[in-house]
This record gives structure tokens, sequence and C-alpha cells, in this order.
């Protein structure tokens, strides 16, 4: 959702300026900067914004500069002369001299008066279309943006897929490892003679059924595969959100299951990689 986009306009004596920036947001998040006569447009450009970004904090600022015979600016003679007598009357009281009060009250809040002229239809349709074009150079920048996402998800991805390969190899001897370390504490602790080998036997199949991962490896594939497909698809950021979160889930499993000091490495690797993916896809429409 991130990105920046410009456009600008020499329409007859107006110069037209439209900036937009957009950041990460669950929502349309606007925020507009524009001058006073233009804010009965302002609803209108806040649904544009939201039909054409849908997502993103939003901030678009609105100059446009005319030219001095676009305006009338008279004094406002009754404020002036009360700002005169005020200030000939703080210079009495206060025994300094008056110097050039003329410019002094010239320089006073709403001494001059402009009155612009009302904007008619074709001069917002020009700005409406300056507006758009900074849309479409915002939208650019989204899709640059994405490009580069998509290169790094693959990246992450395609890590975690190799340390998951990596954790398949090892659960090859992992079960036998453990079966055998049990066997050899108990043999050691209680005395070979005194275990019920049937019964001890129960007991580990028991216990390595509880330490079984294959259903958390074969759902964690499936998972990659489903986000890599996902970001072929419009709009799925949110999606691409909910698809990590699972990842996470048979990673976690896998971790908590493991009971193996190589797998908990390769766990922790692809629980770094998960972080970033988090932390980018937040950036996806």
């Amino acid at each position: 959702m991130t990105g920046f986009g410009k456009a600008s306009k020499i329409n007859g004596t107006d110069s037209i300026t439209v900036e937009l920036r957009s950041v990460n947001s669950k929502g349309a998040d606007i925020n507009l900067r524009m001058p006073g006569t233009y804010r009965n447009y302002e609803m209108e450009i806040r649904n544009e914004l939201t039909r054409l970004l849908e997502r993103g904090k939003i901030d678009l600022s609105l100059t446009v500069e005319k030219q001095a015979a676009d305006q009338v600016s008279d004094i406002n003679v009754p404020l002036a002369k009360n700002y005169y007598q005020q200030l000939k009357q703080l210079a009495t009281e206060l025994g300094e001299p008056l110097a050039d009060p003329l410019n002094i009250v010239l320089r006073m809040p709403d001494v001059f008066k402009s009155e612009k002229k009302e904007v008619d239809e074709n001069e917002w349709k020009q700005i409406k279309a300056v507006v758009l074009e900074a849309v479409q150079a915002l939208d650019a920048f989204r899709k640059t943006e994405g490009e580069s996402l998509q290169r790094d998800f693959e990246t992450r991805l395609t890590a975690i897929a190799s340390s998951l390969e990596s954790i398949k190899q090892l659960d090859q001897q992992r079960v036998q490892t453990i079966k055998e370390r049990i066997k050899t504490n108990l043999h050691e602790a209680i005395g070979k003679d005194k275990i019920d080998e049937n019964r001890l036997e129960q007991e580990l199949i028991y216990y390595i059924e509880k330490l079984d991962i294959n259903e958390e490896k074969v759902r964690l594939q499936t998972h990659l595969d489903y986000f890599r497909n996902t970001m072929k698809e419009s709009g799925a950021g949110r999606k691409l959100n909910f698809i990590a979160q699972e990842i996470g889930r048979e990673i976690n499993t896998i971790g908590s299951k493991a009971n193996d000091a190589g797998m908990q490495k390769l766990v922790v690797l692809m629980k770094d990689e998960l972080e970033k993916i988090k932390e980018q896809s937040n950036n996806v429409l």
C-alpha cells in the first residue's frame, strides 16, 4: 500500500499540482489538504480515492496557484481604521512614537479582503483530471513495490521450504534416536532386568505418536504452495496474512513436537523468515 504519486498541469492562468502519499492501513484513511474554494468537491474526491486505491492511509495535497488577474483584493477600510486608532492610542499610553503606522496597519490580519471567482464545472474537471493522473502515478509506484515484494516473498518461502526438507531428512532418524535414548536412560536409572520390555514398547509407541509431525509437514507444504498461488490474485493482502498465520501454526507445532536440537534450529530459521513475510504482507492490498 505504500506509494507516492504526483501530477501537475498548467490550465490557462492556473497552475495545478496534486501530490498523493499512501502508507499501510487496514482501511481507507483519507486526509485532504486543499483550498477552501474546492471544499464542495471534497466528498467526490474521497469517494474516488476509496474506489481506486481501496486501502491505505492516504494523504492528498492539492494546490492551485492563480495569477493576480483572477483575484480582486480590497482593503477593509473600517478594520484598517480601527487598527490605526488602537495603535495610536497604544503609542500615546506608552509614550512611544508611532513610526510608519500605515505600513503596520496593512500587515494586520484581514485588512485585505480577497474575493475569488466561483469555481465552474470546467475548472473542476481539469483539477479532477490532475488528481486522477496522480492516482495513476501512485498505482504505478505500488505496482513496482508489489513486484519487489513478490520476489522477496519467493525468496523467503523457498528458505522455509528448504528448512522443511531438512526437517524431513532429520525426522527419518529422529524417532529411533528418541526411542534409543529413552531406553538407555531407563536402563541406567532402573536396571534392564527390572523393565518389562513389552510394556515399555507399548508406552514408547504411545509417546512417539505424540511426537509424530507427518501431518504438520504436509500441511506446512500445502500452506506454502497456497501462499504462492494467492500472490497471483488481485487484492489478496488480507488473505496472505491469514495464510501466514496458518504457516506459523504448523511451524510452532513442529517445534513443540520436535524434541530434536537440529530440528529446533531449523524451526527458528523458519520462524525468522515467516516474521519477515508477515511484516511485508501488511503492505499488500
